[in-house]
């Protein structure tokens, strides 16, 4: 049970530190890179933040790799 407590703590903080990037992340540009796609046809619009998804991908593996380092 002390393993299973442990999951739910880190994806806890895990969670809390997502929430914290995409509240914070409009303001520094993230969802805005250029890497971003963005097509705008009449009444549809389709986007795809690419550049973004690879950095909080970057940021969520160092924050793994510090919580599951051995």
């Amino acid at each position: 049970m002390e393993a299973f407590g442990r999951l739910i703590i880190t994806l806890g903080i895990i969670l809390i530190v997502v929430g914290v990037i995409i509240t914070f992340g409009s303001k520094i540009g993230l969802g805005r890179l250029p890497g971003d796609i963005f097509v705008k046809k009449g009444n549809t619009t389709f986007y795809f933040p690419i550049l973004t998804s690879i950095i909080v991908s970057i940021l969520l593996t160092i924050i793994a790799n510090l919580f599951f380092r051995r």
